[in-house]
């Protein structure tokens, strides 16, 4: 189903009635009432839902955050679970499994609803097609693929860590219209101003967790949480091999949690003093700089981290690359020039040795933020 709701062709999809305008109109409502979850539901999607009877909307509902009612549930709850004759809109298929909460596909069948559109089929292999299919055997018309590839973009991080059984990995740097994170002394406050650096925490906010290496956290001391906008702190990771982070280092007075991941031989002294601090050690396969990258994805996906940011620095941009574990790129380009050889670069390493070589972008967007550019764009291949 194309944008507009047409047909594309597929046979899943070409025997469907082609959307209305209501249709596209209200599942557009349905995103807008999904975006209000966002950053308080992972590891779930956001959905929104809305009910409607001859185009009057009737109740409206979205997931909050996990553990919570689905969007679904909530908008029938306010019909006290009844709405006979209406129409279900949902930018994600109904579940049927118990997962913290009941399915939400009883309490639709429940509800005399008629006719169910849905955006996307979830690609969690627990629902994957059961939901939509378990509504058309009871008799109720289902449409599926409205607004097919904004509902796809709401959830990308929920659909590529399905998908890839790791965290959407975003990098993400502050640099100077020559490349650098930080001078030669490594001075890196700040490069950009504080409209870029509060867009730059709004990133975060949105974000399950944030990455930075050891040598960030010796350096700069970061905090890792959400200070210029109002948001969630995400999950605060740091990428230390030996572990050299600092029992008293700021991130470990309080706040969201801490996690560290190290290799298996790491110091036990030096794990035992970040645990007393309150920090949680993961230990995984060593690699490159300490640690294996893509065992690191693989670890924090089966933990439930669907999406990922990485501050830095440099080396650990590096390490991200080179193991093919970044999907998006970020850059915050300021108009400065440090200049010489000894500044600190974007992205460490030896870097490419022929331009075939080096890491393609799409670019997603461009745009103005305080004194800065803006540049978002998808790695090639990246789903």
């Amino acid at each position: 189903m194309s944008q507009d709701g047409r047909p594309t062709g597929h046979p899943a999809t070409a025997r469907r009635a082609r959307a209305t305008a209501d249709d596209i109109r209200s599942m557009r409502a349905c995103l807008r009432l999904a975006r209000r979850g966002r950053g308080q539901t992972s590891p779930n999607p956001m959905v929104g839902a809305l009910l409607a009877r001859a185009k009057e909307v009737l109740a409206t509902g979205w997931h909050r955050r996990a553990g919570e009612a689905h969007a679904e549930v909530i908008a029938l709850a306010k019909l006290r679970g009844r709405a006979p004759g209406a129409t279900l809109y949902v930018n994600l298929e109904p579940c049927t499994h118990h997962g913290r909460t009941p399915p939400c596909v009883p309490a639709i069948l429940a509800s005399g609803v008629r006719r169910v559109v849905i955006g996307m089929r979830d690609p969690d292999p627990r629902v994957r097609g059961r939901g939509i299919a378990a509504l058309r055997r009871a008799g109720i018309e289902v449409q599926v693929g409205v607004l097919d590839e904004a509902c796809r973009a709401l959830n990308l991080a929920f659909s590529s860590a399905v998908a890839l059984g790791r965290p959407r990995v975003t990098l993400k740097a502050a640099i100077t219209l020559d490349g650098r994170i930080a001078t030669r002394t490594g001075d890196s406050r700040w490069i950009t101003d504080r409209r870029a650096r509060a867009e730059a925490h709004r990133l975060r906010a949105t974000h399950d967790a944030v990455l930075v290496g050891a040598a960030t956290v010796l350096r700069d001391d970061p905090r890792l949480d959400v200070r210029h906008v109002p948001g969630r702190d995400p999950l605060r990771i740091v990428l230390d091999g030996r572990l050299r982070t600092p029992p008293g280092a700021r991130l470990l007075r309080g706040g969201s949690p801490v996690w560290i991941a190290c290799a298996r031989a790491a110091p036990v002294a030096r794990l035992r003093r970040l645990e007393r601090a309150g920090a949680r050690v993961l230990r995984l396969s060593p690699g490159a700089g300490g640690v294996d990258i893509r065992s690191l994805c693989r670890e924090l996906g089966r933990r439930g981290v669907r999406s990922l940011l990485v501050e830095g620095g440099g080396e650990t941009a590096a390490a991200f690359l080179r193991a093919r574990c970044v999907d998006e790129v970020v850059a915050f380009v300021a108009p400065s020039i440090f200049g010489g050889r000894d500044a600190v670069p974007m992205v460490g390493g030896r870097g490419a040795a022929r331009v075939r070589d080096a890491v393609r972008l799409q670019w997603r967007s461009l745009r103005r933020v305080g004194q800065a550019i803006m540049l978002r764009g998808r790695v090639h291949g990246a789903r």
